[in-house]
């Protein structure tokens, strides 16, 4: 089964953990992130963003997998058969959709 991304509502799909996923980087998602950065506000967001630690990917790929409804997979990562590769890149196409 093929799953349908909602490119109007900045959703992509990516293979993770064996499965197609949907990664949408909401508002929510954005909240999320700062929390689990330990930052305060977009601008330094992004400079976290650009030099990501496999703990602060994690961080990401958990919340834009949250916003695409993913919950399960979002909630057992530590343990996910998730190669480090393809959520760097599904992460980067997430931020991509939106912009």
């Amino acid at each position: 089964m093929t799953l349908t991304a909602n490119g109007a509502r900045g959703e992509v799909a990516a293979m993770l953990a064996g499965a197609e996923r949907r990664l949408c980087l909401t508002l929510g998602a954005l909240a999320e992130m700062e929390t689990g950065l330990g930052v305060a506000g977009m601008a330094a967001l992004a400079e976290r963003l650009r030099a990501l630690s496999a703990g602060d990917l994690t961080v990401v790929l958990a919340a834009l997998l949250r916003g695409g409804g993913e919950h399960e997979l979002a909630g057992a990562l530590a343990t996910a058969p998730i190669d480090p590769r393809a959520a760097a890149e599904a992460v980067a196409r997430a931020f991509e959709a939106t912009a």
